[in-house]
């Protein structure tokens, strides 16, 4: 269970800003309002009323059930619908659709990416206009219909059409189930749910390389290939998810009809409390997003993830065949991908809990860095040891995989409402995706003699730009933190000024 912890302490409501606070906002702490305890039903530190018939920490262990898994499974699907063609090359869809060129299956990979970076940002604000339940789920049908038809085609050129469709279709997956979860948590609350949300993407990985090992020995079936069948069985089974979910898909609080009235204006009052008023009520135009873009972090975050998308999709797309050149079987190479993918979610949960426990990103987002860097570095310089060379896939993912959540969520939980949030979420991630592009070109076959040392010295490179990024965007946010608890905050904002400042507003304190 993701419970939000023992919560139920309280404070006067009434305390004003002391010595504690200032040297939390110095110390780049990031709770407005604290004081010390009293008696009293209220939220630790926000000093929001919970309803009498429950407490926080039920309350938010019932948001968990109800967004969490669903979102996870649902982003399970998504990723192991994109990545499932690495499984598929191995068992013959390569031979049989003729891709013989250098470069033509990493074109096919890449197409995907043209789509799922141009819409990100359109998405989400359909997103918000149409309500989750309805855009996610839609988009799941779609994307599952497509990976069906990915499995019925008769060349190249088909295979191309309906990877650029499912790009379409996929755009809104990722970036929109990270502004849902945003809108539910408080920042102290977040990251394990991020990271839990994030860790589908390595269980998918595992599931794949079992389901595709499963899947494998379906050959020949019914006159198809093991490769069509990796397709048509994974796509049908997200289209009968789907179908399902667009009767659970949680939506925002304020619209949440499965939660009581007292309930809902609790959530709402808490989050405004932790995150500023979030101005649901108002749609997104033109001007919101041009005014996101007038902060220069915007742009660091972006380069954050960019980074670290390098050497995540390098290994989604290409550890079967880097696995393969080890001397397994295909089966064995589907089954040897598994361990790395469950180590990197065990190894995610758990840099997540200490990140909440401590409420500090900045360090559990360069740990784990490290920890890929020297996975990659021994695969650079080791390449007559296999159980060594196996031992730095570990490395690699679970120091990507595990880093990519924090810096997802970090940046996230510190853009304050709505259209700040939908804006900035959309923008790192449609921006950090152009690095799926690089990604589908880093592993070439030519280069398979030379144990692709190009293709990880591309990861490396990358991983410390991200690292780069997260050492600008800690300083840039500390920096800011000090000097609005210098200034005045009594600036004259009226409440409406500060909701539409979002993160911007004199009062917000960003999260290190």
């Amino acid at each position: 269970m993701l419970g939000g912890g023992s919560l139920e302490k309280s404070a006067s409501p009434d305390s004003s800003l002391g010595n504690e606070q200032q040297q939390q906002y110095t110390t780049n702490y990031y709770d407005p309002d604290i004081a010390p305890p009293a008696a009293g039903d209220y939220d630790e530190y926000l000093h929001v009323q919970c309803p009498p018939h429950t407490t926080q920490r039920k309350l938010v262990a019932k948001i968990d059930l109800r967004v969490i898994p669903v979102l996870s499974i649902l982003y399970l699907l998504a990723f192991l619908d994109r990545t499932n063609i690495a499984n598929a090359s191995i068992f013959g869809l390569r031979e049989e659709l003729r891709i013989v060129g250098t470069t033509q299956y990493n074109t096919a990979l890449t197409i995907f990416f043209v789509p799922y970076i141009i819409f990100e940002i359109p998405s989400n604000i359909l997103l918000k206009k149409l309500k989750p339940h309805v855009w996610l789920s839609a988009c799941m049908f779609a994307f599952g219909l497509v990976t069906v038809c990915q499995g019925l085609v008769q060349n190249y050129s088909g295979l191309l059409a309906t990877r650029f469709f499912l790009g379409v279709a996929e755009t809104g997956m990722f970036p929109g189930s990270f502004y849902l979860i945003g809108m539910w948590y408080k920042r102290s609350e977040a990251q394990r749910r991020y990271s839990f949300f994030f860790g589908s993407t390595s269980l998918a990985g595992a599931f794949g390389g079992l389901l595709a090992s499963a899947i494998g020995k379906m050959n020949g079936m019914r006159g198809y290939l093991g490769w069509r069948w990796i397709f048509i069985l994974e796509g049908v089974l997200t289209c009968v998810v789907a179908i399902l979910f667009y009767f659970i898909i949680p939506d925002f609080p304020e619209d949440a009809k499965w939660l009581s009235d007292e309930e809902r204006i609790y959530i709402q009052n808490r989050l405004r409390k932790d995150q500023g008023r979030s101005a649901a009520e108002r749609s997104i135009g033109i001007r919101d997003v041009i005014n996101v873009f007038k902060d220069y972090k915007i742009f660091v975050g972006g380069f954050m993830y960019f980074g670290l998308i390098v050497p995540a999709y390098s290994y989604a797309f290409f550890a079967p065949g880097i696995i393969q050149s080890y001397g397994y079987t295909p089966i064995g190479t589907q089954l040897h991908s598994v361990p790395p993918w469950a180590a990197s979610f065990t190894f995610a949960m758990i840099v997540a809990y200490f990140s909440d426990k401590v409420k500090h990103r900045f360090a559990f987002a360069m740990g784990p860095i490290c920890l890929a860097i020297a996975g990659f570095g021994i695969l650079i310089t080791v390449h007559d040891n296999r159980r060594l060379q196996y031992a730095a896939l570990f490395f690699v993912t679970m120091g990507v995989y595990s880093a990519m959540p924090v810096i997802v969520c970090w940046f996230t939980m510190n853009l304050g409402g709505h259209h700040r949030r939908a804006v900035g979420t959309a923008w790192q991630i449609g921006f950090g995706n152009i690095g799926g592009i690089i990604a589908t070109y880093s592993f070439l076959p030519q280069d398979r003699p030379n144990f692709y040392r190009s293709g990880y010295s591309i990861c490396i490179g990358f991983i410390c730009l991200s690292a780069a990024s997260c050492v600008l965007y800690a300083g840039s946010v500390l920096w800011q933190n000090r000097m609005r608890a210098k200034a005045p905050t009594d600036l004259g904002l009226t409440e409406f000024e500060k909701t539409e400042k979002g993160d911007m507003s004199p009062d917000y304190r960003y999260l290190l």
